[in-house]
């Protein structure tokens, strides 16, 4: 299935044709076109909003928060402007706190000048006070724009909160180009990271019995290459290419709620991700934008899934290794390494229970028997590479040195990766051979 925008936000979804169930995006509106911010006033009207709040932070304000908050004067519409005076304000509870205390009772609308933190503050504010929530964006730099999750630290860990899916997202293209160009490259590298993510959603399939959607995962893969044709352009600051770029992260963001869960978008590479982020949240070290470690992640991925693809599964050494395993050790080091957001992850592990030595055989008994397939999945990859190839091409980083992250920290995110959710991703399926420690 094309991405064709105007087909996948049907407001009675679509039939698919490969689960049999009915998708739905929850987006209503989308405009990614020049003059897109002069039909505020009327998509205010439809949604009966008339007393709107903008959020923005001072970098937005000026992009675009300005022009929003002129042209709702010039249409006579009372609103209220709050602009985040931090530097760079974090995704936590703070900032939701913040919005929450300075959005006026009488808001019926949340308008969201901005990408990323205030984006999925928006829509958790939007949420709470039950009130339409529109995007107003200003770089094409992740892919949660249309999705129902808001990526948020909570209590030190990083999770997607359940929010609000937007009911309009608008773009004008000359400002999505004009975009800080490490902006621009974040969006890219968030896209990238869905080659990764698709194959692990179909292994999560094989072996936890996650459920998979071909049409779901064929609508990603056209929004991939869509991005990826575009990003030679898009850094160089054509608008064309960078509206095709949001297009695509958009896209990705209504591919998770037609799935009701965020395989679609997301995998081992986001998670690796996550724990810099946790990191540097306990300990100040260095961290980039989302999408940035995104791409590099999956750089990673890619090539330690081209390491594990020469190794024939030893069945014995697994299970020695899950015998050797010593939770309580390795609790301790996450707490070392990850401050008090590791205490969220070891409550989720004693409710999920992988590191049991039953789960982990029959874990086990799978991927033996489905290895051939698994191989198969791990061969529709990039090479890697092309994948270093094609970031090297655009300006992306390909190694967690260049963005100041060090190996020790790059290495341990990525052992670590594995207990961010409940999800099957690449450090499970080593953990379960007994290779984590000897591949990457």
């Amino acid at each position: 299935m094309k991405t064709d925008l105007r087909s996948l936000m049907a407001e009675d979804g679509f039939v698919c044709p490969s689960c049999g169930k009915r998708h739905f995006g929850g987006l209503s509106d989308c405009l990614i076109e020049r003059g897109a911010m002069e039909r505020l006033p009327s998509l205010l009207e439809k949604y009966h909003a008339h007393k709107p709040f903008i959020l923005c932070d001072r970098h937005t304000y000026r992009s675009a928060g300005e022009r929003t908050a002129g042209i709702l004067s010039s249409a006579g519409i009372a609103h209220t402007v709050h602009i985040v005076e931090r530097e760079k304000p974090a995704p936590d509870e703070h900032i939701v706190g913040e919005a929450l205390m300075f959005c006026p009772p009488e808001a019926n609308c949340v308008i969201a000048v901005g990408s990323g933190v205030l984006n999925d503050t928006g829509k958790i504010l939007s949420r709470a006070k039950r009130i339409p929530d529109f995007i107003v964006a200003t770089a094409p730099s992740m892919d949660g724009f249309a999705s129902g999750t808001s990526s948020m630290e909570r209590g030190g860990l990083k999770i997607s909160l359940p929010s609000k899916c937007p009911d309009a997202v608008i773009a004008d293209p000359d400002i999505l180009a004009a975009a800080p160009v490490h902006m621009i490259r974040s969006g890219i590298g968030d896209m990238v990271a869905k080659y990764v993510s698709i194959a692990e959603w179909r292994i999560a399939a094989l072996l936890v019995g996650d459920p998979f959607c071909e049409t779901v995962a064929e609508i990603v893969n056209d929004a991939l290459d869509t991005c990826v044709k575009a990003a030679p352009l898009a850094v160089q600051g054509d608008p064309d290419a960078a509206a095709s770029v949001m297009e695509g992260l958009v896209v990705s963001g209504l591919a998770m709620n037609y799935a009701g869960i965020s395989r679609p978008a997301s995998g081992m590479e986001h998670y690796i991700s996550h724990i810099l982020d946790m990191r540097a949240l306990a300990f100040g070290t260095p961290a980039d934008l989302h999408g940035i470690q995104c791409g590099i992640a999956t750089l990673v991925t890619v090539r330690t899934y081209e390491k594990l693809a020469m190794v024939r599964p030893d069945c014995e050494k697994a299970l020695a290794a899950v015998r050797a395993f010593d939770p309580d050790a390795w609790n301790a080091h996450l707490r070392e390494r990850l401050g008090a957001g590791a205490e969220a992850m070891i409550a989720g592990e004693r409710r999920e229970g992988k590191y049991d030595p039953a789960k982990h055989a029959a874990r086990l008994e799978k991927i033996l028997a489905h290895w051939d397939r698994i191989l198969a999945i791990i061969g529709s990859l990039p090479p890697s590479e092309k994948l270093e190839g094609f970031l090297r091409a655009i300006g992306h980083p390909t190694s967690f040195s260049e963005i100041g992250v060090s190996e020790e920290d790059a290495r341990e995110a990525f052992r670590m990766a594995k207990d961010i959710r409940d999800k099957y991703v690449l450090g499970r399926l080593l953990w379960d051979l007994g290779l984590l420690d000897q591949i990457h």
